[in-house]
């Protein structure tokens, strides 16, 4: 049986919901008397041998627990357990991924329901903001995307860089901030004899 203990100043609250080949999961952070929409993450599971998984809430544990120790029990009970401890983690202290823009004249600016990138393109990006993400531009050149779900975090920071990918022979392009790009040497010059 896999434990999820929190511990926090505020309540983490689970709810699980459906039988069968459809169970719903659904994560919310209390604060004080109301809920906040914003810090609630739900996790669907789907498939047949699922239904045989058993999820027990008692005191601020959750234990997610399986009928047997067979490889494929295993496997979604690890699965099970890292999915819902990266939801409570996203509810508890949300996700964020840093990017960084290089080279002359890139730069993003966070507008309204848009993140607006120039990017050595002869027009600006207007890039549409996916609905729990929020964007940051604490400078021209840095970007930073927060929100609870991990994987739409790490896919729309993968999105914004696949518009402009670092280039190996000057660097330039988006990067996360904690990447190192692979630099290539540029053409030898022939000497001229």
């Amino acid at each position: 049986a896999g434990h999820l203990n929190k511990k926090d100043n505020n309540t983490v609250n689970f709810g699980v919901t459906g039988t069968g080949p459809l169970i719903s999961l659904g994560i919310l952070k209390e604060f004080g008397n109301n809920f906040k929409p914003k810090n609630t993450i739900y996790l669907y599971f789907e498939g047949n041998d699922l239904d045989e998984l058993n999820f027990e809430k008692e005191d601020n544990i959750l234990t997610v627990k399986v009928p047997s120790n067979t490889k494929k029990f295993k496997e979604l009970h690890g699965l099970t357990r890292s999915l819902i401890a990266n939801m409570i983690e996203g509810v508890c202290s949300g996700y964020s991924k840093e990017l960084s823009l290089v080279g002359v004249g890139y730069t993003a600016d966070a507008k309204g329901p848009y993140l607006l990138l120039n990017l050595g393109y002869s027009h600006p990006i207007y890039f549409e903001k996916p609905e729990d993400i929020t964007f940051e531009t604490p400078s021209p050149t840095s970007i930073i995307v927060k929100g609870t779900d991990k994987q739409a975090v790490g896919q729309v920071s993968a999105k914004i860089r696949s518009l402009r990918k670092p280039e190996p022979y000057k660097g330039k392009g988006v990067r996360y901030s904690d990447e190192v790009v692979r630099r290539k040497a540029g053409k030898k010059v022939a000497g001229a004899a």
